[in-house]
């Protein structure tokens, strides 16, 4: 391999010949070898969008020159069309800001503008720190970087993920509103209602999660720059954040603010330990509902089996036939990731000591991980699984006639107290509920018929 000698100010360094990094990435290349985690690529299309928004409002501001700026979005606009991703090596195990990531994408906009000025004629060098950083810092480049790629991240995967699968609950909720089944509490037996109405407890539980999270995003529109160090805007201009703020959101088309406080956006990420709280949410229901489905279709003889979900795979290397809910398993493994990503988010947001927190990049990483895993997750389990989803009737009326808690119609004619008696009865003699109704005398045969029917059960009259 060949290689370049680049310069900082610690001195001198090889860099491989072929990247467009520089010095500061390639030490932290060297000086973090540390897991397999890289930094995502959604914050680096993040930073470019804000190093094309800083460039332009420096330059309207008069701090760059146009040949300069005009390089530096020409850079930027490669990146965020993802074709110089290789150039962006560093791991998310680095420095708690995020400093040389920030510097990772400085350098490389830096080299690419420098091409494209080469390229053009002109005899102006950008420089990554005076130029590409201008009027900024890491401490809040990264956490503007940080919401804007979680935004862009929750409105193009997470959200229309949910939107189908959700909408596939509805058209279940419309198809078996009136298949009566027995209703199940505590996992014992409990009053009829229909599988359409179990159902719509699932596309309710979406639409509560859509509802929290539409509303968390919205505190990731507070963006950090403009505070650059400490939060006071040194060397910066007063009016940099708000027009770098207005220029990102001309870019991704999303409402974008400069933070009012930015003490507070520099040392505090409760705005995503917030959003999270919703991604966490998501991933209970989500855990829910996947039980369910689990639950309904096992079997197939010796289970529920009320439901049938498609047969995707082979489910045993050993028996033959077996088919298993591997959809579920696999949105429950998601669910539980996402409660441990939840744990060290929280646990990360609360090490802001002083004026900045410097466990930036777990945050980030752990946030957009559930947003993917749920995004996929979701689609997932919708194409392979709940499309599929059919009721089992012969199953279904099975369970619903042999029920002793369709008993519990009696309680306005005969009293709580009666009506248990002849429940118990039932049981312990194994007769039906109705054998065990008249023998206690206290309804007809007719009566029994008259009160207890499940198509009455399933609606309260009161």
């Amino acid at each position: 391999m060949s290689y370049r000698i680049e310069k900082d100010t610690i001195g001198e360094i090889k860099v491989p010949s072929d990247k467009y990094w520089a010095a500061q990435t390639e030490r932290s290349r060297q000086n973090f070898p540390v897991g397999k985690e890289k930094m995502p690529l959604e914050v680096i299309v993040a930073f470019a969008h804000l190093k094309k928004a800083a460039a332009v409002a420096n330059h309207s501001l008069g701090k760059l020159s146009n040949d300069k700026k005009t390089a530096i979005v020409h850079a930027c606009d490669r990146i965020i069309a993802r074709e110089l991703d290789e150039h962006f090596p560093l791991v998310v195990w680095q420095t708690g800001s995020g400093t040389q990531s920030n510097m990772n994408v400085n350098e490389v906009v830096s080299y690419v503008a420098n091409e494209y000025l080469s390229e053009n004629g002109s005899t102006e060098k950008v420089h990554p720190n005076d130029d590409v950083n201008k009027s900024q810092s890491s401490n809040d480049t990264y956490p503007t970087a940080m919401h804007v790629a979680l935004y862009q991240s929750v409105e193009a995967q997470l959200i229309p993920a949910l939107a189908v699968l959700r909408a596939t609950f509805e058209e279940k909720e419309s198809e078996f509103k009136d298949i009566i089944k027995i209703g199940r509490t505590h996992l014992q037996d409990a009053t009829p209602l229909t599988l359409g109405q179990e159902i719509s407890g699932w596309r309710y539980m979406l639409e509560k999660c859509e509802t929290l999270i539409n509303e968390a995003k919205q505190q990731l529109k507070n963006l950090a720059i403009g505070g650059t160090a400490v939060g006071t805007g040194i060397n910066a201009h007063p009016e940099f954040g708000e027009k770098v703020a207005q220029e990102i959101s001309n870019q991704t088309g999303y409402e974008f603010i400069s933070s009012p406080n930015k003490f507070h956006a520099l040392t505090s990420h409760d705005e995503v330990v917030y959003l999270h709280g919703a991604l966490k949410a998501l991933a209970a229901d989500l855990m829910k509902i996947a039980n369910d489905v689990r639950w309904l279709a096992s079997g197939p003889r010796a289970g529920i089996a009320e439901i049938e979900i498609p047969a995707n795979e082979p489910g045993s290397s050993i028996m033959p036939g077996k088919v298993n809910p591997t959809q579920s398993e696999m949105l429950t493994m998601v669910a539980t990731q996402v409660f441990g990503n939840d744990a060290a988010v929280g646990f990360a947001a609360s090490q802001g000591n002083f004026e900045l927190n410097v466990f930036k990049p777990v945050i980030l990483y752990n946030t957009l991980q559930s947003i993917y895993l749920l995004s996929d997750g979701m689609k997932t389990f919708n194409d392979k699984c709940a499309v599929g989803i059919e009721p089992i009737a012969e199953n279904i009326e099975r369970f619903l006639n042999n029920s002793l808690m369709l008993v519990t119609a009696l309680n306005p004619h005969i009293g709580y107290e009666n009506a248990a008696k002849i429940a118990k009865n039932a049981h312990e003699k194994g007769i039906t509920l109705k054998e065990s109704a008249v023998e206690s005398g206290h309804l007809t045969e007719a009566q029994f018929d008259e009160w207890i029917n499940p198509a009455d059960m399933i609606q309260s009259k009161d």
